[in-house]
């Protein structure tokens, strides 16, 4: 039986056919609200809209945009006016910028020139996005987890020569935000699980594993999934030792006491002498 012909989406002649298109990928902040953005009956694809003169923004829970083919001025506006639906915004977005170009002959893909693509119909700009806003979402966390990271070994070393009297505290405080990154990132961005718009449209799925491939969204994801592992590990021995160090403190507390009230009584009890 013939597979049923997809009808087309008003989005699809979008982008002007066979030229270059710029494309901008934004980590704009934690989360977007995407409710209520949506212009038309999309697939299960990301979020669409059109702006500007001739381009498209693809719109992503946890806080990505990707823009098509919006001149500075346009992505501007249009970014000006999402502003109250972002979640803890950045204070510097994370931004990748490339083309898409028409793949004529050439497999679709990553060229030296940009991603080359068969058509600029709408599933293919949302595979096309939706790697770019994983990249930059992985980008973002890589630098706030390595700033953590690198934490570790000087941690190491205090923990060694001074027992972390100089820098436990202030350690944890950059490791406890590093572990944030984990938290949020867990079940937002997802970045190891096939994208739901591959199961309506399976002939994309080989341009999605190109991109994937090309990104190394999987082995970023694993490195930085082993590093929050083990910030993990040396921000629970960290409180560990400063728990250890509290209660002994308390404990000189009550030797304290007690020893000085054995000197009161024996005071006392000289002076009654």
């Amino acid at each position: 039986m013939a597979a049923a012909k997809r009808t087309a989406h008003p989005l699809d002649a979008r982008l002007p056919a066979n030229q270059s298109v710029a494309v901008r990928a934004i980590l704009l902040g934690e989360r977007l609200q995407l409710r209520g953005l949506s212009e038309s009956p999309q697939d299960l694809g990301p979020t669409v809209v059109s702006t500007g003169q001739a381009g498209l923004v693809v719109l992503f829970p946890y806080g990505a945009v990707v823009v098509f083919n919006l001149s500075k001025d346009e992505e501007r506006d249009f970014l000006k006016d999402l502003r109250p639906r972002i979640d803890r915004p950045l204070r510097k977005h994370e931004v990748e910028e490339l083309n898409i170009l028409p793949a004529g002959r050439q497999v679709e893909g990553v060229t030296p020139d940009g991603i080359a693509l068969a058509d600029y119909s709408l599933p293919r700009l949302q595979v096309v996005a939706t790697v770019l806003a994983r990249s930059v979402s992985l980008a973002y966390h890589e630098t706030r987890v390595a700033g953590a990271f690198d934490l570790i070994d000087p941690l190491a070393r205090d923990l060694e020569r001074h027992g972390g009297a100089k820098r436990l505290r202030e350690s944890l405080r950059h490791i406890g935000g590093a572990l944030l990154v984990q938290h949020r990132m867990t079940g937002r961005v997802e970045v190891q699980e096939k994208p739901d718009l591959l199961w309506e449209r399976p002939e994309l799925e080989r341009l999605f594993l190109n991109l994937e491939n090309e990104y190394e969204l999987d082995e970023r994801d694993t490195v930085l999934d082993r590093k929050l592992a083990l910030i993990g590990r040396t921000a629970e021995i960290a409180t560990n030792l400063l728990q250890n160090r509290r209660m002994l403190r308390v404990e000189w507390y009550i030797v304290i006491l007690i020893l000085f009230e054995i000197v009161w009584n024996l005071i006392e009890f000289l002076l009654r002498r």
